[in-house]
């Protein structure tokens, strides 16, 4: 004999979908865990290029020494603090105390600026060489972090003011506040590390409430199924007890007493079965209340995060200048337009452009110039192009274009196109007209080929191009 109880597929069906849903919440702890690895990387390159500012902090200090004893004490603290990786503070302070020291020093004494017993022309020509190298150097390092800064207000000024810089004084206070500001990036980088970490924390915190939440549904279904079992083994034992008492008894009262003894066991432990049931049901249901509100929690809080994250990945794969996409964002899609060549799929073809002259624009009119210059190209192409194409700036004046589904021969057409769109611009500044033009190297992806092979190519084709006479379009 065998009971029939209340089927558990409802229960089972809620199980499994708990299961399903944690399985698709565990896709957002990994996108969480990249978000965090890739600001640990950007926290790791700001950090480098405060290392290297750090150096030159430390090589201006050496370059500076032996023109006056005076300066040399504040150089020597200068280098002192820097080697010890003072704070922005700090650093401020010694180059305010530096500054005051050198004009202290050129108001005393300009001949001064020049070791005794060395030729003066040789003493001056390396003094302009020094200051020369430094300049370039920390150039170098202010565009560098230009490109990579997401849009820095205080980058284009520093840069300005590095342009007009004529005393070591004013060279000084430039360092420190490029300084500050790598600090002040290297501060808002650890500070996304941290929220990004507590929030993959947190979520692994709700995958663990749901993982014991599965546990303890399956082990009140395990000792469901053992109650079942054992009432099951129970009752089939009363019966068989039953049986051999009936067949063996002569007393119709002793039989009725044994029989009413034996379902009154049955009874009870039927009576058992059910209170121990009906409180395993009330403890799971409030445990699937209190997970159904961890959902609904979670889920909101997922798509707050995932929108959020949506739109930074999305800011730090453009150009803050200019609003194309960067050389991040090309570096993913030319890789993408590779793969999809080695499969076989339609021709695609790489333009490299530069805006001719461009130094000279900067060095006549101002970086500030320069950026509407760079914002005027930038727009072009895009206005120019169809909206399949990929358009970004790669760096400085450099721009790339990728065409889907063309060849060379007509890429180079549409190429002349824009050329000959950007020739077209009525650029002024401050009432002077500005001419602008563009050179460009043309190349087709080829099957099986690396990407440095193909960029190389077109930068080859572009080289030509400036060589040629530039506001050219080359194809190689």
């Amino acid at each position: 004999m065998r009971l029939r109880l209340p089927a558990l597929r409802p229960l089972w069906s809620a199980v499994h979908a708990k299961e399903k849903r944690m399985s698709e919440t565990s896709d957002w702890k990994q996108k969480y865990r990249d978000a965090l690895l890739e600001a640990e990387a950007d926290e790791k390159r700001w950090r480098e290029a405060e290392r290297v500012l750090r150096r030159l902090i430390g090589r201006l200090c050496a370059a500076g020494m032996g023109v006056d004893r005076e300066l040399d004490d504040e150089l020597i603290a200068l280098a002192a603090a820097n080697r010890r990786n003072a704070d922005a503070v700090e650093l401020e302070r010694l180059a305010q105390s530096l500054r005051s020291a050198v004009v202290a020093v050129d108001a005393t004494s300009p001949v001064r600026q020049l070791s005794e017993g060395a030729p003066l022309v040789t003493q001056a020509a390396a003094a302009v060489k020094r200051w020369d190298l430094s300049c370039t150097a920390l150039l170098s390092l202010l565009e560098r972090l230009k490109a990579e800064a997401t849009g820095h207000a205080a980058l284009p000024a520093i840069i300005a003011d590095l342009a007009a810089a004529a005393t070591d004084a004013e060279l000084a206070a430039i360092v420190t506040r490029t300084a500050d500001l790598i600090h002040e990036r290297g501060e808002s980088l650890a500070r996304e590390r941290l929220q990004a970490a507590a929030v993959l924390s947190e979520v692994t915190q709700r995958l663990e409430e749901m993982a014991k939440f599965l546990t303890d549904s399956n082990n009140a279904n395990r000792s469901h199924f053992d109650d079942t079992q054992s009432l099951n083994d129970t009752v089939m034992s009363q019966v068989r007890e039953l049986t051999d008492e009936v067949t063996g008894a002569t007393d119709l009262g002793a039989l009725q007493s044994v029989v009413s003894a034996r379902l009154m066991r049955v009874a009870q432990q039927f009576s058992d079965f059910r209170a121990r049931e009906a409180q395993r049901i009330a403890e799971y249901d409030g445990r699937t209340e209190h997970m159904r509100e961890r959902i609904a929690d979670l889920e909101r809080e997922a798509l707050e995060l995932h929108s959020k994250l949506d739109s930074e990945k999305h800011g730090a794969r453009l150009d803050p200048l200019t609003g194309i996409a960067n050389r991040k964002s090309f570096d993913e899609r030319f890789a993408w337009e590779i793969t999809r060549r080695t499969q076989g799929d339609a021709a695609s073809v790489l333009l490299l452009w530069d805006i001719d002259n461009f130094k000279l624009i900067n060095d006549s009119y101002g970086h500030r110039a320069g950026d509407r210059v760079l914002q005027s190209v930038a727009a072009c192409f895009t206005s120019a192009l169809r909206a399949s194409d990929f358009v970004a700036r790669i760096g400085g004046e450099e721009f790339a274009v990728l065409l889907g589904g063309v060849k060379v021969a007509e890429a180079e057409k549409i190429a002349n196109q824009v050329r000959t769109a950007v020739e077209g611009l009525r650029f002024h500044f401050r009432t002077t007209p500005v001419r602008i033009t563009v050179s460009c190297g043309i190349t087709e992806l080829h099957q099986d080929e690396a990407p440095e092979t193909v960029f190389e190519r077109a930068d080859s084709a572009l080289y030509r191009a400036k060589n040629g006479g530039k506001n050219l379009c080359v194809a190689a």
